[in-house]
C-alpha cells in the first residue's frame, strides 16, 4: 500500500487536474496544466504512473 494518493480536482478556471498528496497532507507532485476534462486528466496521471517508475534522476549543480 502506498503512501500516497493521485487526487483528480476542477481548478477555479474550469480546468481539470491531478495532484499526487502524500498521506500527511504534503502535495509530492502535480500535473502541472490544466485539461480540459476529467478523461484527459485521469489519462495524464495514468501517463506518469506507467512510463516513469524507473525515470533516471539528474540532479543539477
Amino acid at each position: 500500500m502506498s503512501d500516497a494518493t493521485f487526487h483528480v480536482y476542477e481548478d477555479d478556471a474550469g480546468q481539470y487536474r491531478w495532484r499526487l498528496v502524500h498521506s500527511n497532507g504534503n502535495i509530492i507532485a502535480d500535473s502541472g496544466e490544466g485539461y480540459a476534462s476529467k478523461q484527459k486528466a485521469e489519462q495524464g496521471l495514468q501517463s506518469v504512473k506507467k512510463n516513469a517508475p524507473d525515470a533516471d534522476v539528474e540532479v543539477e549543480d
